[in-house]
């Protein structure tokens, strides 16, 4: 089941809907400010010296330049390949891409809490690990209760799996009626 969630994954890009907020946003910092900034300077760079072969300033803002094309390229090839998962209709005992997993370590009594996300917003220090990440690869398919062995490059670690939790909708909730109704 780990492996076919894996290859299912594989296929595009897994993002939750922040994550693919923040690679839109950065796109359009890079395409609205940065590319008009580097220009700029190019063109600046070019009326100082125009010798370019020696002008150090040019060579420098077109290697800039040839970055921020790179990253736009990939950022428009990640968003056009990205499903955007809704965490808020996940749930279930069994762990897979958004649950937020809560661990113990077998050799020192440590909790860890982890939420499998994305590869593009997987960030250790805020609890956010990558999908493709090899603990990430160990627990899915699992469920509370389970224990599990990760292959990571410090050595081998065994975990227990405490608990396993999903984003609560973060949407308002609709205000409920209550009709009074009254008997005759």
């Amino acid at each position: 089941m780990g492996d076919l969630h894996l290859l299912f994954f594989a296929s595009f890009l897994a993002h939750t809907a922040a994550g693919h907020a923040a690679l839109e946003d950065e796109l359009k910092q890079r395409i609205r400010a940065e590319r008009p900034r580097l220009v700029q300077r190019i063109q600046e760079a070019i009326a100082d010296d125009s010798n370019l072969a020696e002008n150090s300033e040019y060579q420098a803002a077109k290697t800039e330049q040839e970055i921020n094309e790179a990253r736009i390229a990939e950022l428009e090839d990640k968003l056009a390949r990205a499903e955007v998962i809704d965490l808020s209709k996940l749930s279930g005992d069994t762990i897979k891409f958004g649950a937020t997993v809560t661990l113990i370590d077998e050799d020192t009594g440590e909790k860890k809490v982890w939420q499998i996300v994305g590869e593009p917003e997987a960030d250790v220090k805020k609890g956010k690990i990558s999908v493709t990440s090899p603990i990430a690869r160990a627990l899915i398919g699992k469920t509370k209760g389970a224990t599990v062995e990760v292959e990571a490059p410090g050595g081998a670690k065994v975990y227990k799996i405490r608990q396993v939790g999903w984003p609560e909708d973060r949407q308002p909730k609709e205000p409920r009626t209550v009709v009074n109704a009254s008997l005759k």
